[in-house]
């Protein structure tokens, strides 16, 4: 983000516009799809290197077999990070990127929470947060 000029101030002026304490609230989701990213990385290496953490269960928890969720799950991972961190320039093309990567990550959960609900859900509810700030105040993040 960068600092208000005053070419910045007469615009928001003109149009109306002013920026609100909801520019704290994108930055918040830029930091969760950090975090959230960062946990899938670790949740993919997990998948990668020990296979008797994660045990499917009889109806099929994972479409893949675990080698491929591992590098799946370790891929998004990494560009939810990136995603994260462009965020924080406030273009709309890392907005919408950023609202992708939480709806996609919110329906992987969904798959998740017959094994762990309470995490399941806590992530969903996180990538909810993630999508509406973005969604909702993310314009404010550009001006």
């Amino acid at each position: 983000m960068h600092r208000e000029t005053d070419a910045d101030v007469a615009r928001m002026e003109r149009y109306g516009e002013e920026r609100t304490g909801w520019v704290g609230f994108v930055v918040f989701a830029g930091l969760m799809l950090i975090v959230i990213g960062s946990f899938n990385v670790i949740y993919g290496l997990v998948a990668l290197f020990e296979n008797e953490f994660l045990v499917p269960t009889r109806q099929g928890l994972l479409v893949f077999d675990l080698t491929q969720w591992g590098w799946i799950t370790l891929i998004f991972g990494g560009f939810q990070m990136l995603v994260g961190l462009a965020i924080f320039t406030g273009t709309v093309w890392a907005r919408v990127l950023g609202v992708i990567a939480a709806s996609l990550n919110a329906i992987a959960q969904l798959s998740f929470l017959s094994a762990n609900p309470i995490w399941s859900t806590i992530i969903i509810a996180l990538d909810v947060l993630v999508i509406y700030a973005l969604t909702v105040h993310g314009r404010e993040v550009s001006e």
